[in-house]
């Protein structure tokens, strides 16, 4: 069973670190366990398997080989979820950001408005934007009513609940790498 790999993320999972050291912890005891069995066999003679005091230790060996195996199969379907959950996240940032860059072409959007729109849609406040672009409020509140106008919305609640709507019903089958891949072929 191959571990799925993503640029690096893999061990980042929650959990995976510490899952991994109870496993080794577990196999450092089943070593130990099997070379105490072994060590008592040896010593005593096979006749020993019904001794009270050998039986309990081949118990336990047994458990942690059992709980081992079970341990290394979460953490491998705990690993793959993880990439698979990475990639669904990039897909749908993916698909939002195509969608929005969609809609500020739509719009025909100025490059100015297109900033002031891209941080309203992440939620900073007018002065906010207006600090970040260097500009006054006034010629941000100028851009945002322009925003509004060009895409039909009263405002900032309209405009993402606008963008959310259309992304929840498009359909997101093309991963982000796939993309990048016919992007490559073509040239891109």
């Amino acid at each position: 069973m191959p571990l799925p790999t993503t640029a690096g993320s893999i061990w980042k999972t929650e959990g995976a670190y510490t899952l991994f050291g109870i496993i080794l912890f577990q196999v450092l005891c089943t070593v130990f366990f099997l070379y105490d069995v072994a060590r008592d066999i040896d010593i005593v003679g096979l006749e020993t398997l019904t001794d009270l005091h050998l039986l309990p230790e081949l118990g336990a060996v047994l458990g942690l080989m059992v709980g081992i195996v079970f341990e290394i199969r979460y953490l491998l379907r705990l690993l793959r979820r993880h990439v698979q959950m990475a990639q669904g996240l990039d897909v749908a940032a993916g698909a939002l950001g195509d969608l929005i860059e969609q809609y500020f072409v739509k719009w025909g959007l100025t490059p100015s408005e297109q900033d002031v729109a891209a941080f309203t849609i992440k939620g900073y406040s007018i002065a906010e934007i207006a600090s970040l672009r260097g500009s006054a409020e006034g010629t941000v509140k100028t851009h945002l009513n322009a925003i509004y106008r060009k895409a039909d919305v009263a405002g900032r609640a309209q405009l993402v609940s606008l963008l959310v709507e259309d992304l929840l019903r498009a359909p997101l089958v093309t991963p982000r790498t796939d993309r990048v891949a016919t992007l490559a072929t073509m040239g891109g």
